[in-house]
């Protein structure tokens, strides 16, 4: 496991606060002699400390997944799998996995299939909590489309929700991706759409927690 680049920057502040308040905690022992006030204060700060680092927490995987299948592009649970008119890019109807992602989950975000980036484009909006019907289009996100070899296109949407203030993404249109490979993070709690051709083939089902570059969520057919 190791730690995402973009989280080195708010561990150490994180960190360096987490230490000030317990050398506050020690002088206030001092001071008192409460025991147990120190030793529950104590106890608080490490578990603010494992809160903010395993949040930017990359696990060591290695993808085995299929050229023809769509993989999970982040870890969480599935809360929408729905038939939607698709606006942005396709002006068509697409079948829409949407998966919740908590703060405890692993917020690096993996290409759901290979192919070249055919548009990539971010959106301002509004902050609602991610599991609001309206998330989707209102909230802040980027959007992405990746042609996949066999010529069918598919689109994934990152989403802030009404934690995550901040969408980091490194692919553009005209690049090259690789099912499996990291293609952008979202800090604190969030959301990841994908809009799928109407014949895909659907391995998931609402409420199945899914393991970002590990669970097959359908298939290119």
């Amino acid at each position: 496991m190791k730690l995402h680049r973009e989280g080195f920057l708010i561990i150490t502040i994180g960190l360096l606060i987490l230490v000030g308040i317990q050398f506050l905690n020690f002088l206030l022992w001092l001071a008192i002699g409460w025991m147990w006030l120190f030793i529950l204060l104590t106890v608080g700060v490490l578990v603010m400390a494992y809160l903010i680092i395993q949040f930017f927490r990359i696990p060591k995987i290695i993808f085995k997944g299929a050229d023809h299948e769509i993989i999970s592009p982040a870890d969480g649970k599935v809360v929408v799998i729905e038939e939607v008119e698709e606006t942005e890019y396709f002006n068509d109807r697409r079948i829409q996995i949407s998966i919740f992602m908590s703060p405890l989950n692993v917020h690096a975000n993996f290409n759901p299939i290979s192919g070249i980036v055919k548009y990539a484009k971010y959106h301002a909006g509004l902050f609602l909590v991610a599991w609001h019907p309206k998330s989707s289009t209102d909230n802040e996100r980027t959007t992405f489309v990746v042609e996949h070899p066999s010529g069918k296109e598919v689109m994934f949407r990152q989403i802030a929700g009404a934690v995550a203030r901040r969408i980091c993404y490194y692919i553009q249109p005209g690049d090259q991706v690789i099912a499996g490979e990291e293609y952008g993070f979202i800090k604190f709690g969030s959301r990841i759409d994908l809009l799928l051709p109407l014949d895909t083939k659907i391995n998931v089902q609402i409420g199945d927690k899914v393991k970002g570059r590990i669970t097959k969520i359908g298939e290119i057919m």
